[in-house]
C-alpha cells in the first residue's frame, strides 16, 4: 500500500477508538437489566438463549412484572411503562481496488431506530426504521406483531414485514460487511427475491424430535410503496415458502427450503418462480459452520415469452469464537457464489473478517474480500454499535 492508503486506515482506527467510549446500553438489556452477552455473541449474532428470546416475541417472560406496565385497572391493557427504544449505528471505511473511488468513508453507512417488547400476554412486537441507509432514508424494514404459543401450542405467528430468507440465514445478524448475495439477486425484470416482503410467517416446533417447521405467505413483490388505490401487492397471487429443519445429535442440523410463486407484469405476462435447496449447520466447540445451496428458476424473467432461466447460489460461513460466548475476538470466513444463465448476476467472493469487542455493545471489524470473478480486493474497517 502507498503511504496515503496507510494514513487513511490509521485515521479511521483512531476515530473508531475514540468512539468506543461513547456508548450506552441497548433497549432489551436496559429493560431487563441484563448484559448484551445474555443473548448475543457478539451482537447482533444470537446465541441459543437469544434465539429463544426472539422466538418468544421479544419477551423475557420470567422477568415480566406488573410494575413494568400501566393497566389503568383494565386486565386487557398492558401498556409498557417505559417505551423500549434503541439505536444501531454502523460506519465503514473502504478501500476497493480498481474502483473509480478507491477509498471511501461510509459514515454513517446505516443508522436505525429500533423498538420491541410486549403488547399483551404472549404477544410481542418488533420494528425498526432505517433513518439512513447508504445515505438515504430507507424507511421501515422489519416490522411485525408476534403471537407466541397460540392456544398453548408450539405454534407462533408473525404478521407484518420481514425477510423471507430469515428462516435460512438472517442477513441482519451477520458479522460481515459482505452480504449473503444470493438472497438479493433478481433476474431480468423480476421484482421477487428473498429479502423484505409483507405477509404472514408461521413457525411450529416439535420438541420431542427437535424439528422446526416454517411456513410463509407473502405478496412476492418485495418492499414496495402502495399504489394510488392503496394496494401493496402488484398482482393477484401470493407466494408460498416452506422450510423444515431437523436437529441431529445436538451437533448439527439439516434443513430444506422451498419457495414458489408467480408474478405478473402490467402486460399480463407471468413469471413462475421456484426456489429450492438444502442447508447444513454444524456446531463443534468454538466453531460454527453453515453451508447452503439455493437454486432459483424463472419461467419468464423478462416477461417477453423468453426461455427459462436458472440461477444457483452457494453460501459457506464459518465463525470461530475462541472463548465461546466470552470471546472478545471472532474470526469469520464467508464464501459467496452465484452462477446464473444471466451472466450479469454471476458473483464469487471469499471474505475473511475479524471482530473485536471494544464493549458489549460496540465492535470493531477488519475485513478482507477477494473478488474471485474480477480478481480484485476490498478492505473494510467497520464500527458497529447499539445504544
Amino acid at each position: 500500500m502507498t503511504k496515503n492508503k496507510w494514513m487513511f486506515f490509521i485515521g479511521i482506527y483512531i476515530i473508531f477508538g475514540i468512539a468506543a467510549h461513547l456508548c450506552a446500553i441497548p433497549a432489551f438489556a436496559r429493560r431487563y437489566k441484563i448484559s448484551c452477552s445474555t443473548c448475543h455473541s457478539p451482537f447482533p449474532r444470537l446465541k441459543e438463549y437469544g434465539e429463544d428470546f426472539a422466538g418468544a416475541g421479544m419477551i423475557l417472560k420470567e422477568e415480566e412484572k406488573e410494575r413494568d406496565y400501566i393497566s389503568a385497572g383494565d386486565d386487557l391493557l398492558w401498556l409498557n411503562r417505559d417505551f423500549p427504544v434503541a439505536v444501531r449505528f454502523e460506519a465503514y471505511g473502504l478501500y476497493e481496488q480498481d474502483s473509480d473511488v478507491k477509498t471511501d468513508l461510509q459514515s454513517p453507512w446505516g443508522l436505525k431506530l429500533l423498538s420491541g417488547g410486549t403488547l399483551y400476554k404472549n404477544i410481542g412486537y418488533y420494528f425498526y426504521f432505517f433513518m439512513s441507509e447508504r445515505g438515504e432514508v430507507a424507511g421501515i424494514e422489519d416490522a411485525y406483531i408476534h403471537f407466541d404459543n397460540i392456544f398453548g401450542s408450539n405454534l407462533d405467528i408473525m404478521i407484518g414485514q420481514f425477510q423471507t430468507s430469515d428462516p435460512l440465514m438472517k442477513r441482519e445478524l451477520r458479522l460481515t460487511f459482505e452480504d449473503y448475495v444470493i438472497y438479493k439477486k433478481t433476474p431480468g425484470a423480476s421484482k421477487t427475491n428473498l429479502t423484505y416482503d409483507r405477509g404472514v410467517m408461521l413457525v411450529y416446533g416439535i420438541d420431542q424430535t427437535g424439528t422446526e417447521l416454517v411456513g410463509q405467505i407473502v405478496n412476492g413483490n418485495g418492499k414496495v410503496e402502495a399504489g394510488s388505490d392503496q394496494i401493496f401487492d402488484q398482482d393477484t397471487g401470493k407466494n408460498l415458502g416452506f422450510r423444515i429443519n431437523q436437529e441431529l445429535f445436538g451437533l448439527f442440523s439439516l434443513g430444506g427450503y422451498v419457495y414458489s410463486g408467480t408474478e405478473t407484469d402490467t402486460s399480463g405476462l407471468d413469471n413462475d418462480i421456484l426456489y429450492w435447496g438444502p442447508d447444513l449447520s454444524i456446531s463443534i466447540g468454538p466453531v460454527d459452520i453453515t453451508a447452503q445451496y439455493l437454486e432459483r428458476e424463472d419461467s419468464d424473467a423478462y416477461f417477453d415469452h423468453g426461455r427459462t432461466m436458472k440461477t444457483t447460489g452457494k453460501i459457506f460461513e464459518m465463525i470461530y469464537s475462541p472463548e465461546l460466548d466470552k470471546s472478545r475476538y471472532y474470526i469469520t470466513m464467508l464464501y459467496n457464489s452465484v452462477d446464473s444463465d444471466l451472466a450479469s448476476l454471476n458473483y464469487e467472493t471469499m471474505t475473511l473478517s475479524t471482530t473485536y469487542l471494544m464493549a458489549r455493545n460496540l465492535r470493531f471489524t477488519l475485513e478482507y474480500t477477494r473478488d474471485l470473478k474480477f480478481d480484485k480486493n476490498r478492505f473494510v474497517l467497520g464500527l458497529i454499535s447499539g445504544f
